[in-house]
This record gives C-alpha cells, structure tokens and sequence, in this order.
C-alpha cells in the first residue's frame, strides 16, 4: 500500500466512525529452558563421540582418579571437562565414586550410611574436597546417592519387540538375605545419618557454590521397611523433609522422575503437582526423565511414549516452573541386539529433545 492509498483507507474507516486495527504482537513465550543430557559411562572419548553424535551437549561425567582417592584432583577434573569440550559437550555435573546406588553389602565405602566413626569423617572430608575442586575446575554440580539397599528390582518383564522392561512387585520380592551388614535401620536413625551428612556437606557447597544433587530411594518400600531398613527418601513427604534439613540454595534433588512415580498411587495424575512442589523451590538440578507403567509396589519400566506419564505434560510443567538443567534418559529398556542399551537410549535422547523444541515452542 503505498501513502496515497493509506491516506484514503484511513479516511474511509475514520468516516465510518471506526479507528485503524493495531497490529500487537502478542509477547514472546517463555523458553524452556531445560537441556538434554546424559550420565551413561565411560568417560571417553569414545562414549562423547557417541554423545555428540545425537544431540546430547550437557552430561553427567566421571573423572578417573588415581590412587584410590575419595575425590577427582582439580587436574583429573580438569582433564575430564577439556575431552567433554572436543566434542562440543559441557560437563555439567559429576559422581563421586562412593554414595552410589549400590547395595551396602557391595559397597567399598559404606561409612556414611553405617554411622561408622572415624571412617564416615574421613570420607565427609573427602566430598568436601571434592566440592571445592570442582569448583576450581568450574563444575557446578555435584550428585549423590544416600541409599542402603540400593535399586531393588524383582526381575524383568517382556516388553515391546524383544525389549525386557525392569520389573518391581514387592509381592515377589524375597529379601535375601533377610538383614543386610547395616542390621535394622530405622527412620529415626537414617535421618540422623543424612542430618550428620547434610549439617557437614552443605554449608561447604554454599560457600563454595556447587548445587549437591540427591537421588531418592529407587523404590519406595512398606513403612516397617524392606531388609530391615527403612527408607526415609522413599517417599514424597520424605523428600519434602529432606530438602527443608539444611535451608541452603545448593541443597537439593537428583529428581528422578521415574523414582518418584514409583512413590505414587497414581503416578499418571499426582507426577505434575510433585514436580511444581520441588521445581517451584529451585530444588530440582538433574531429572532422570523416565516413564513407568505401574504405580508404588508394582511397576515396570518403560520408554518414555508408553508409560502411564504423560511426557509431553511433564515437560510444560518443567518450563513451567522454569527448570533450567538437564533432563536425562535413565534405566533404558534392554534387547539382546542393543548391548549397553545404546540404542534405547538413543532413542530416547531423540524423544527428549524433540520434546524439549516442542516446548520451547508452546506459550
């Protein structure tokens, strides 16, 4: 329209008693913020090749340390943070090689959740050194588990394809052997033990500004216990007290969003509510983003289009609640054809990732 015809057109509609339509964008959306990462070993180059390879930018890593240290020196972080950036990858968080997800009959270094002194000050000392090389080697987070028994599991369930899904029914379950090297373990006395943990741990995080990232109990178990131990972290009101210990905005959740269905009566409906309580706090700094089909005491665990959460949902409560880290594939299905789930997971980093542009997208 050149100014000749505007003029007219305004006229017109002025005469009409109207007034001129007024363009207004509507404002930009808020962008998810939320990254795709992974925390599969090993730390090669290898394993970021194949990360690079599918999209996957932002991981979870794991130094090597020599001489069967406790801690990752600045140097070993260092070099770990330098292959990551080869291949375009930044290393966002790291695992100690002790509090793990391992059964404490296993466990090389169990003092922590033993109660045992000196032991368990020795290896405080040693996470605390940790945190303070990482942040020398500017890597923000830290995560941990604080778990006895481990990731209890009944077996494995036929899934899609030749695909065998993890399997949890405690009405299967068969405690062997009946205690564990911990005898009974109360919730007074784990929720001494984590207080001891977190009073020590935390205020050295704060002045240090390293988010630790905690695991919940991978599954939930009957309040009398499961092997003699109850698990305090078990449970969403756990999680709530757990978070409220130390008031500290470096102390929070590795939330793993298939554990905490696993919590739930109905996953399907109650996940997205659970996700606002923590997210809404900042609490959240890594989510193993995976689905299950089931609810507490029995489920199994699927890929991410066909359990009983609705991702896509899930997702627009996490830029809802503006989560800003990595949202990560976790306890992949596993087939004959696929050794180390490599193709599970790549499967899965594409669902995430496309999810995430979707999202970023949505108003």
């Amino acid at each position: 329209m050149n100014r000749r015809q505007f003029v007219s057109s305004s006229a017109a509609v002025t005469a009409l008693g109207g007034a001129l339509p007024v363009r207004i964008d509507a404002a930009p959306a808020k962008r998810a913020l939320m990254k795709l990462g992974c925390q599969t070993g090993p730390s090669s180059d290898k394993h970021f090749q194949y990360f690079a390879r599918y999209g996957v930018r932002n991981v979870c890593g794991y130094p090597e340390i020599a001489g069967g240290r406790l801690y990752a020196s600045v140097d070993e972080l260092k070099r770990l943070r330098d292959v990551a950036e080869r291949h375009g990858i930044s290393l966002d968080c790291i695992a100690p090689p002790f509090l793990e997800s391992s059964h404490i009959d296993r466990e090389k270094h169990p003092a922590i959740m033993l109660a045992q002194s000196p032991e368990r000050d020795r290896d405080i000392d040693s996470l605390q050194t940790l945190i303070r090389n990482c942040a020398a080697a500017g890597i923000p987070s830290i995560k941990y588990n604080m778990s006895i028994l481990g990731v209890l599991r009944t077996g494995r369930t036929p899934g899609r394809g030749d695909a065998t899904y993890s399997t949890w029914r405690l009405k299967d379950a068969k405690p062997n052997p009946p205690l564990t090297r911990a005898g009974r373990v109360d919730a007074d006395a784990a929720w001494e033990r984590i207080t001891y943990f977190l009073e020590r741990m935390i205020p050295v995080a704060e002045e240090y500004k390293i988010r630790m990232a905690c695991h919940p109990h991978d599954p939930g178990v009957p309040p009398e216990g499961y092997q003699g131990v109850v698990r305090v972290l078990g449970t969403v009101d756990g999680l709530k007290r757990f978070i409220k210990i130390k008031e500290c905005p470096y102390h929070g959740l590795n939330f793993c969003q298939g554990t905490v269905s696993e919590m739930l009566a109905n996953p399907g409906e109650e996940i997205y509510d659970v996700i606002r309580y923590f997210g809404s706090r900042q609490k959240i700094f890594n989510v193993h983003f995976r689905n299950i089909r089931g609810h507490r005491d029995d489920f199994v665990e699927v890929y991410p289009d066909e359990g009983d959460v609705d991702f896509v949902k899930a997702i627009r409560v996490y830029k809802e609640v503006g989560y800003p880290y990595m949202l990560m594939p976790d306890h992949v299905p596993e087939a004959m054809d696929d050794p180390g789930g490599l193709q599970s997971f790549a499967f899965c980093y594409g669902y995430i990732r496309a999810l995430i542009q979707a999202v970023d997208q949505m108003s």
